[in-house]
């Protein structure tokens, strides 16, 4: 069953180091909810315990935790009011498990079906001048590229419009989402 949220839940993926979770926190700190990145948590849960659900060791495992965690956040955010940005969707582990040449799962391919967002979806491009690699980021700079474009064609092809955003400063970011979704305002918690 399709829910009704559609309208009210926003999506914000792109590549790793794109400045998607600055931009999420800047969105939280004026007044949205907001959801937290299933990989970067899965990382970080899985090194503090020794685990093999990683990027660099089981992809696969990895792939079904961040799943499991996107659905759990997207039911979560079902008990909130006003609008949620999204800090990627199951639509992202679809672009992952294609980026790394696994096999995609039908219970997947219905979750993607099941777990609506918003139609347009912002994708934040590549911008070599603010990527940082870290302890969970291991991705280089040309890794990013084609993970931008994995999560392009995933996107369209779950038949969403992507907003590409612009490469200028939070403020500014912040400032284009909320005029390319003018219902925003109304949905502040």
């Amino acid at each position: 069953m399709v829910t009704n949220n559609t309208d009210r839940f926003i999506v914000l993926t792109g590549g790793p180091g794109s400045g998607k979770t600055t931009l999420l926190d800047a969105l939280e700190a004026s007044g949205f909810a907001r959801t937290t990145e299933a990989g970067r948590a899965i990382i970080q849960d899985q090194l503090s315990i020794g685990g093999h659900a990683l990027p660099w060791d089981d992809r696969g495992q990895f792939a079904e935790l961040m799943l499991s965690y996107d659905m759990r956040s997207y039911r979560m955010a079902e008990t909130l009011s006003g609008a949620v940005f999204f800090d990627r969707s199951v639509v992202d582990v679809l672009g992952y498990l294609r980026l790394v040449g696994l096999p995609v799962s039908p219970h997947l391919e219905r979750a993607t079906q099941v777990l609506r967002h918003n139609s347009k979806v912002f994708i934040a491009p590549p911008w070599r001048e603010i990527f940082q690699q870290d302890q969970e980021r291991k991705q280089n700079f040309n890794e990013a590229i084609r993970t931008f474009d994995a999560l392009t064609d995933a996107y369209q092809d779950c038949g969403y419009e992507l907003v590409e955003l612009p490469r200028a400063s939070v403020a500014e970011r912040v400032d284009f989402m909320l005029q390319s979704l003018p219902l925003l305002n109304s949905l502040r918690r």
